[in-house]
């Protein structure tokens, strides 16, 4: 106990940044990460604005901090939510630079350069496939109904996801340091909760496609003497049976075909046209 204790207390007082100091870098990358996008750098701009106050209370040499943002500012791409652990930790490490501790500056661009692609493949998995999709699906749901609350609900739960996670990410990166995407990365509760997340976004999609999706057929007439219904007997096979037909078609196109969204878009409007003229659809 007395060792923890001291740990602690050696870490503490080797710590030259505030909390607000840590809050201005990660509201800069929070924030303005993407403003600057370009193909030589990509966000690296960005993430060279969020550590620049860091740098700047961290060394006061000016010939450091224009090395330090230099590299700063070389290619970096990842998600923004959590990439934020990558920030936090390059600034623990920058922090235990300044205080003397032997961490080059070429363990620090490694450990950026190597975590930025896994860090990206989990949050684009979670917030691109799974959040979104989530918020859209209620977001469209209540949109079409004529509700207000449509739009409002997406801006805003969009915004408490980023904030919340972004800010834990950030600040557990910091206080692991270069150990903490290491740790996510090899944590099978990570795993889980992504495959479980998945799971839902998929019963997401199909409701919305189920709801959203209008395609329905009009063929009807008498066989054996009796009327029959087509849509009546595709819905007695499978209910939504049509939609499902357009949805697959949709995902066909994207996956194998790799159409654009406005050729996709196109093809719909020329087949719904078509079916229509034919009284096939209604």
């Amino acid at each position: 106990m007395n060792n923890e204790k001291t740990t602690v207390a050696t870490e503490q007082e080797n710590r030259i940044l505030t909390k607000k100091d840590l809050l201005v870098a990660w509201w800069r990358w929070i924030c303005w990460a993407q403003r600057c996008y370009q193909y030589e750098r990509l966000m690296g701009l960005g993430f060279c604005q969020a550590i620049s106050s860091v740098i700047e209370k961290l060394f006061s040499d000016k010939e450091e901090r224009k090395n330090a943002l230099t590299r700063h500012m070389r290619f970096y791409n990842t998600e923004n939510n959590w990439g934020a652990m990558i920030l936090g930790a390059t600034i623990a490490m920058e922090e235990e630079r300044a205080t003397g501790h032997p961490v080059s500056t070429d363990v620090i661009d490694n450990m950026k350069s190597a975590l930025m692609g896994p860090l990206a493949g989990i949050g684009d998995s979670i917030t691109q496939s799974i959040v979104k999709v989530i918020l859209l699906g209620i977001s469209i749901e209540l949109a079409s109904q004529g509700n207000l609350l449509g739009p409002i609900f997406y801006v805003v739960g969009f915004t408490v996801y980023t904030l919340v996670v972004s800010n834990l990410t950030f600040f557990s990166g910091y206080r692991m340091g270069r150990s903490a995407v290491t740790k996510l990365l090899s944590s099978n509760s990570a795993k889980s909760v992504t495959d479980a997340l998945k799971i839902i976004s998929m019963i997401v999609i199909g409701a919305m496609a189920a709801g959203n999706i209008k395609a329905n057929t009009i063929v009807q007439g008498n066989f054996g003497g009796s009327e029959v219904v087509l849509q009546d007997v595709l819905n007695s096979i499978c209910p939504c049976l049509l939609p499902l037909a357009v949805l697959i078609l949709v995902i066909w196109l994207l996956k194998k075909k790799r159409k654009s969204s406005v050729f996709i878009l196109i093809t719909l409007f020329v087949i719904g046209f078509v079916f229509t003229f034919l009284n096939f659809l209604g």
